[in-house]
């Protein structure tokens, strides 16, 4: 199995290097990551400038960096390297759940991998005051990579992992509220400046990837990329079938 490995944090990223570590037991690893942090650049692909692709030093692991989006970074990893069987992108320094997920450059590189016909796992984990223990989270990533790996009907899968699993659930995507805010402040020069940020959401709904996160539980949410409104579609038609023939 080859396993092209990615994120949106950098190519230098520990939680890139546990994932690579991870993988290894699996397949053929290569690891093809942006050359600085990417995070929240979403499914941006790069098209006015060209981009590079070059050798990187990272452990055993075969690697290269590209001056890019994490979906850059993908399609030129499945270009290299013919026949890539799955690409996994992570682990991420930071949730990507809910309405996140729209603006995640994790979830893109794993969207990405879909859109070339091959199989996407994106993969994440809170970040709190420090950096996450990865060795802890190693049997966890090990036992979704088992799991998600021999699933052939599994194109297109969202994985976050709490600080302390204590379980796995199948989840679906919370949609209850956007959690952007947007945050005023001013520079040294007395500026008006703007961050935009996140505000934590109350009374999540059970079952979905937020609730088993908050709950202790690594979320496996399988998404697809037909973004159709299925049953507001079929209202439409009958409601006002329009030039529909």
């Amino acid at each position: 199995m080859r396993i092209l490995v990615s994120n949106d944090d950098g190519i230098y990223s520990p939680g890139i290097a546990a994932l690579a570590r991870a993988a290894v037991r699996f397949g053929d690893v290569r690891v093809v990551a942006p050359d600085v942090e990417q995070s929240s650049t979403g499914h941006a692909i790069t098209h006015s400038r060209p981009l590079t692709y070059r050798r990187t030093p990272l452990g055993d692991v075969d690697a290269y960096r590209v001056n890019g989006t994490p979906a850059d970074c993908v399609a030129l990893g499945a270009h290299h390297w013919d026949k890539v069987d799955v690409v996994l992108s992570g682990i991420n320094f930071g949730p990507n759940i809910g309405n996140g997920m729209w603006h995640s450059g994790t979830l893109a590189a794993a969207k990405q991998a879909a859109l070339l016909g091959i199989k996407g796992i994106a993969l994440s984990t809170p970040v709190n005051d420090s950096e996450p223990d990865f060795d802890r989270l190693q049997p966890w990533v090990t036992r979704v990579l088992d799991l998600l790996l021999a699933d052939s009907t599994l194109q297109l899968v969202n994985v976050n992992f709490p600080t302390n699993p204590r379980g796995m659930c199948w989840t679906c995507q919370s949609i209850r509220q956007y959690d952007g805010v947007v945050i005023p402040g001013k520079d040294p020069q007395g500026r008006h400046v703007f961050w935009l940020s996140v505000e934590p959401v109350e009374h999540t709904e059970e079952g979905t990837d937020r609730w088993a996160l908050e709950n202790g539980y690594v979320t496996i949410t399988p998404l697809s990329l037909d973004l159709t409104h299925h049953a507001q579609l079929i209202d439409g038609r009958r409601r006002d079938p329009l030039d529909w023939p």
